[in-house]
């Protein structure tokens, strides 16, 4: 039925253009409809036409790097369900990101099973989403452009969303300040990486769910290298390979017990008994990793937390936020945790 009732008032101009030269009453003009751009991307390419105003963001991933490039976004679907109908309030109900949303913003849903009822009803000019199957991308560009975003590719992501929408100065200023922030963060860091080099990353659910923090983290791994730290690795695993999220189960953590800090990423998809705030996130994604690690045994003997060196991040930041407004947000929670009595 979507398809019939989106039909022709889909994506009109930039995928029907006739080549006739005069313009119908009320259509878009001349210059609007020949400034396209064509983006490239996994599930093939899309064409966007104009300066699209009316955008929807599916996933935090999409929100952040539409904020990144000063887009406030008309709709969002996010991770987590948190909070049940439209975003009236958005600074207190988007976790990290809802401050810098200056208009309510509508829900459409959960990012991986967005309503194409709630986004026809914006009547979007651009789609940006993540984590998109083809017949999602299907049923999404019958309604508007649409524009696939990678979870693990922030500067590629903010490059093409940039050209999607005519930003690309924009999008270069934004990647070098990014550069500058981390440079700084080096610095700041220096003695503390000098007496503590090697770091022990893990995500978790809980402590039967966790994985290495490699390269299958993106941002999460990326920062934490790049401010001067070395990752501990299983033996035998090549730390290197940028496809591999290994699991490793709570008796295999003696194993890799060099490691000077450990720093848990921290994360929750199970839905809150009451409705949450901006305020109590932190503690509806890390409460139980903490309480968990805080009473195993294992956990508990690794040199890093008989030091009082185990910090607890929400994935949320890095992973749902992976470019210029996340890494931000990573660098001052780590500075936070690391080196509190830094200025």
């Amino acid at each position: 039925m979507l398809a019939i009732f989106v039909g022709a008032a889909a994506i009109s101009a930039c995928q029907n253009l006739s080549g006739d030269s005069a313009a119908e009453p009320g259509s878009a003009p001349s210059s609007e409809l020949t400034d396209c751009r064509t983006v490239q991307h996994e599930m093939g390419e899309t064409e966007i036409c104009g300066q699209p105003q009316q955008i929807v963001a599916i996933g935090p991933v999409a929100l952040e790097t539409s904020l990144a490039l000063d887009i406030q976004p008309v709709g969002f679907a996010d991770h987590f369900p948190i909070h049940k109908g439209n975003y009236d309030k958005p600074s207190q109900q988007i976790p990290y990101v809802g401050d810098l949303i200056t208009s309510p913003i509508s829900n459409v849903g959960l990012s991986n099973s967005p309503s194409p009822e709630a986004i026809l009803k914006l009547q979007p000019e651009l789609i940006l989403a993540e984590r998109l199957d083809p017949g999602q991308y299907n049923t999404l560009s019958e309604i508007a452009p649409t524009l696939p975003l990678e979870l693990a590719e922030s500067e590629a992501n903010l490059v093409a969303v940039a050209r999607a929408v005519g930003l690309t100065e924009q999008a270069k200023q934004t990647l070098n300040e990014t550069e500058q922030n981390i440079a700084s963060a080096r610095r700041d860091f220096e003695p503390f990486v000098k007496n503590n080099p090697k770091v022990l990353l893990l995500s978790a659910f809980d402590l039967q769910t966790m994985f290495l923090g490699n390269s299958a983290h993106g941002t999460c791994r990326s920062i934490v290298e790049e401010i001067g730290f070395q990752l501990v690795a299983l033996p035998g695993f090549d730390n290197s390979d940028a496809d591999l999220q290994v699991p490793i189960s709570l008796e295999a953590l003696p194993e890799l017990n060099e490691a000077d800090l450990v720093i848990m990423l921290g994360a929750n998809f199970n839905p809150p008994e009451q409705p949450k705030d901006i305020e109590s996130f932190e503690d509806y994604q890390l409460a139980d990793i903490k309480k968990s690690w805080q009473e195993n045994a294992i956990a508990q003997s690794l040199n890093a937390s008989q030091a009082g060196r185990v910090y607890f991040i929400p994935a949320y930041v890095c992973l749902g936020l992976p470019g210029p407004i996340g890494t931000e947000l990573y660098l001052e929670e780590l500075k936070q945790q690391l080196l509190p009595d830094a200025p």
